[in-house]
């Protein structure tokens, strides 16, 4: 239900309709936003509901709709270096599980950042599972697929924007550096990790210090950890900036 909400709310994909399995209290609010955006409701019987979604929980509503467009790279790039603070953005070099993007982009969302950047190959795309694992998310962050991540890291290091590769194998701490400038985060997919050409392209390596016995958390934690700390410093620079 979030999803749908979130989508109608955002008004970035187009429905072509939506289904639900009765009219009451519970779906109100799915109702009241499809009216606004002009989209049909039907009710419909739970078994219809069933046969169009047979490996999933669809909590008795269904959108459906036209996938939702990327960005374009150049597109974004410019929309985050117009924005009033510096460029905040996220590559995500081979992640395949769609449990992991979409958490990776609820995160991503609620921090603030700008945009996010996947390969067009060797990762999976904005399906299904992944809006669903976003909770909403995709609806309202910006998502660009490139051709060459390499390309892109060396590319946003001649833009001055760093690019800093989480690797549990650097030796720098997460929390040595300053990212109160613009910065571009680069992740890997758990286990493989990020591809040693683009590795070698990144400015500089950071990792996540473990105390326990794992080596390190996995993504969708990895992900939370160092942009939550990205956040906390911009905050605290913007705020030690205040007049009085």
């Amino acid at each position: 239900m979030h999803p749908i909400a979130e989508a109608l709310r955002a008004g970035g994909r187009t429905f072509l309709r939506i289904l639900v399995i009765r009219q009451d209290r519970r779906f109100a609010e799915i109702f009241r936003l499809a009216r606004l955006r002009q989209v049909p409701v039907f009710v419909e019987p739970r078994s219809h509901l069933d046969r169009l979604v047979p490996q999933g929980s669809h909590q008795g509503v269904i959108g459906l709709v036209a996938s939702k467009r990327y960005a374009d790279e150049e597109e974004l790039l410019v929309y985050a270096q117009r924005q009033r603070d510096a460029p905040f953005l996220l590559v995500l070099d081979g992640v395949e599980d769609p449990q992991n993007l979409g958490a990776v982009l609820r995160t991503a969302e609620a921090a603030g950042v700008h945009g996010v950047f996947i390969p067009d190959r060797r990762s999976v795309g904005l399906t299904a599972g992944v809006a669903k694992a976003s909770g909403g998310a995709l609806e309202h962050i910006r998502v660009a697929r490139c051709p060459n991540i390499g390309k892109l890291v060396q590319r946003l290091e001649e833009l001055n924007i760093p690019a800093y590769a989480l690797d549990p194998q650097a030796e720098r701490s997460y929390t040595d550096l300053d990212f109160c400038g613009p910065v571009a985060l680069v992740l890997g997919v758990e286990g493989k990790g990020i591809r040693p050409g683009v590795l070698k392209k990144c400015g500089d390596r950071i990792r996540i210090p473990m105390g326990g016995q794992l080596a390190s958390l996995n993504l969708s934690a990895s992900a939370a950890v160092v942009i939550f700390e990205a956040v906390r410093q911009r905050r605290l620079a913007a705020f030690s900036h205040r007049p009085i």
